[in-house]
């Protein structure tokens, strides 16, 4: 719909009616399998220095000669065994459609057409910049731009912020801007967690232990000051909590190490190892670091580290999938949605 500008002379030219945007960001996914689209893929996400912040001088060469050559395949095979095949892409991109069409049905249940609700991704398509242009070019003078990172880190959070900045660098009338804050002790969130656990240890032969795996960051990013860490440990315990659980329940992991660096820990590849060793055969993990199942769940967590669990002797082990578009969950970004929205729509 367009009008008319408010006290615009007459033959002036019809403008889209003034609206606010909702742009949820997720990480990213490769176009396809191909060896030459994980190439483009990894090349923009590992050539951001918010994920390696070594030297380009040092680090681009390494990447660039040896990474780039390597592991496009080895990844490619990695998200082939994910890939869904009837969309052809990957299940983030699925995932994140589902979540955006379900937070664009609630949001227009409140606030009607007076919002417009879009996503992208910090890395392949659709990219950030598209989509803000996109949201500024149906209307929206305002933009609530919402990372879906429950704890904030500067590999994931700040660089998702990042290019939405750059984004509006390069736009002559930009649109107001706002950023959403972690949400790792949002009550919403923490209780549709513990509902997904609940859901497999309310279940027939439950696990004996559930294991929450974050994604992993080096030491030194905690030590310099970066609050993912203890943000994590946080989410843990308000989980224990509403599951009304004792410490003995629940452990704290983290996965995907990459590099020389030593990173914070335990690794859970490693801990279910030594759960399975140590005569623990029955666990869950589940990985409340992400909105929704990705490669580092559906193939890392799920496979790589079930397997490794099941060689050291383990017997049962269950996946808890991410939260997704599960109605509690997307309720739960719903509320979190109107919080920050206050003062621009009534």
């Amino acid at each position: 719909m367009t009008d008319r500008l408010k006290h615009a002379p007459n033959g002036h030219a019809a403008q889209p009616r003034a609206k606010v945007g909702v742009l949820v960001a997720n990480l990213g996914t490769p176009d396809d399998t191909s060896y030459w689209s994980m190439r483009r893929y990894l090349n923009e996400f590992l050539s951001d220095k918010r994920v390696v912040d070594t030297p380009n001088w040092k680090w681009q060469p390494i990447l660039q000669l040896i990474i780039l050559t390597f592991r496009p395949k080895k990844s490619g095979r990695a998200y082939d065994s994910i890939w869904n095949k009837e969309a052809d892409e990957s299940p983030l991109l699925t995932i994140t459609k589902a979540q955006t069409e379900k937070l664009r049905g609630l949001l227009a249940a409140r606030y009607g057409d007076d919002i417009i609700v879009d996503f992208c991704m910090r890395y392949g398509n659709p990219s950030t910049e598209s989509r803000i242009k996109a949201l500024k070019e149906q209307g929206c003078e305002k933009i609530l731009f919402f990372p879906l990172y429950p704890q904030y880190a500067a590999p994931t959070t700040a660089t998702a912020n990042d290019a939405a900045f750059r984004a509006l660098m390069k736009m002559n009338w930009q649109p107001a801007i706002r950023t959403v804050p972690a949400y790792f002790d949002n009550p919403a969130y923490i209780e549709a967690l513990a509902t997904s656990v609940r859901e497999v240890f309310d279940a027939e032969n439950p696990p004996a232990k559930l294991v929450v795996s974050y994604h992993g960051v080096p030491e030194r990013y905690r030590d310099e000051g970066d609050p993912y860490y203890c943000q994590c440990l946080k989410s843990t315990r308000l989980l224990k909590e509403a599951l009304g659980w004792d410490d003995a329940m629940i452990d704290t992991a983290f996965q995907s190490k990459f590099g020389p660096e030593k990173w914070v820990g335990p690794a859970t590849v490693e801990h279910v190892a030594a759960l399975a060793k140590t005569g623990t055969d029955n666990i869950a993990v589940i990985a409340p670091a992400f909105a929704a199942d990705c490669i580092e769940t559906l193939e890392e967590i799920n496979e790589e580290i079930g397997d490794a669990f099941k060689e050291a002797g383990g017997k049962a082990f269950r996946y808890i999938p991410c939260l997704n578009d599960r109605n509690d969950h997307m309720n739960a970004l719903a509320g979190i949605v109107e919080t920050e929205l206050k003062g621009w729509l009534g």
